[in-house]
């Protein structure tokens, strides 16, 4: 197999744009690898994490999906951008198709309390913390209501530097309505007789992430208090 044989991906319209107006990576190694495990992968395009998932894995929505297989055949060993495209070990990534990341319109409105940002950004292991999925579930389930929620947004961009780069970049995409299509699947099932389903394929994703997810939009379409496991609280923080 050539080197140079095209990768062909399926593409948010977001992430095309973005790829589009990045700079050519300078001479050099290329851009960073954040993560890279069997079936998902994260690069630092310019401060943004872009992910590189196979068709198996949850697919983010800030993330280019392969075809099935392709990630573990890739060193990733040379990866930059030029001409406004992703290439992969000399490689070019070329769009097959667009698939759609937005959160569905329901009805009703999510007027639950405003949730303890500084408390949340950050709290939590892993490569999303507990309580940045928290806040991505609440404001998704806002997004998916059209509730407005301008103070809690100006609140989560300027903590975005307390958390992982792949963290701030899900919050900067569930703050646009951009989620996981498991918690879309879930936001538009609620209230029928799919939701159970949709709940545990939701609840799957990741070992806390699509519970934290779940948690944070039932909360917010529940008007409740959006809050970390005991373990996971702030010393002396309110339950």
């Amino acid at each position: 197999m050539s080197p140079r044989r095209p990768v062909p991906v399926s593409a948010p319209p977001r992430v095309l744009a973005l790829l589009r107006a990045t700079p050519d990576t300078p001479a050099g190694p290329g851009l960073t690898v954040l993560h890279r495990g069997s079936l998902a992968a994260y690069v630092d395009l310019g401060g943004w994490a872009l992910g590189l998932v196979d068709p198996a894995a949850s697919r983010p929505p800030t993330a280019l999906v392969l075809g099935p297989g392709v990630l573990p055949g890739l060193a990733l060993g040379d990866v930059r951008v030029h001409g406004g495209r992703l290439h992969l070990d000399r490689r070019p990534v070329v769009p097959g198709r667009l698939h759609h990341t937005g959160v569905p319109r329901i009805a009703g409105r999510a007027c639950g309390p405003a949730p303890d940002v500084a408390g949340l950004v950050g709290r939590g292991g892993g490569l999303t913390p507990e309580g940045d999925d928290l806040l991505c579930g609440w404001l998704a389930a806002h997004r998916a209501t059209a509730t407005p929620t301008p103070r809690t947004d100006a609140s989560v961009r300027a903590h975005l530097h307390r958390t992982s780069l792949l963290s701030a970049t899900l919050l900067e995409a569930a703050l646009l309505g951009e989620v996981l299509p498991e918690l879309a699947d879930w936001l538009r099932a609620r209230g029928g007789p799919d939701e159970a389903r949709r709940a545990a394929a939701l609840t799957a994703v990741g070992h806390t992430s699509g519970a934290a997810l779940l948690r944070g939009a039932a909360c917010a379409l529940e008007r409740l208090p959006v809050t970390l496991p005991p373990t996971l609280r702030p010393e002396g923080a309110a339950a």
